[in-house]
């Protein structure tokens, strides 16, 4: 079996022999190019969570700002929800609040809590960009009014 056979095939069996190559320090052995993009998806794998749930959340806030009438716990959960689980993964991982200085993944994201927001509402006429500051947007105590 060649290193780039068992990753194609079953990259969990791969997964588990690298770990146990590495252990051993059978380093000679290592697929390196796979290791590494296996090592750089992961990292892709925490920004993408950190993008889908902030849109989530902005979603949220736009429907809590633009439906008051609807108003409800269950809104209230979500926002709250969103908000300690962003605060906890940018906690474990300070890297990603680069993630919120990026006007590029701002856009995206604020594209992504826009169709959210749009597809739940059926409303449309919604900012282009986000008009809250991320300390409001984080902050436990606040809501758009």
């Amino acid at each position: 079996m060649t290193r780039t056979a068992g990753y194609d095939r079953d990259v969990i069996a791969w997964a588990n022999e690298q770990a146990r190559l590495l252990r051993s320090g059978q380093f000679d052995r290592l697929d390196i190019e796979h290791l590494a993009e296996e090592i750089e998806d992961v990292g892709k794998s925490e920004q993408r969570e950190l993008a889908s749930r902030m849109a989530l959340l902005l979603a949220h806030l736009l429907k809590w700002r633009f439906q008051p009438a609807r108003r409800g716990r269950s809104w209230e959960a979500t926002i709250r929800v969103q908000r300690d689980s962003l605060l906890r993964r940018l906690t474990r991982t300070p890297s990603l609040k680069r993630n919120l200085e990026d006007p590029d993944w701002w856009r995206d994201t604020w594209d992504d809590a826009l169709t959210k927001a749009i597809e739940e509402t059926g409303l449309s006429d919604f900012p282009d960009q986000c008009p809250w500051s991320v300390a409001d947007i984080l902050d436990p105590d606040w809501k758009p009014e």
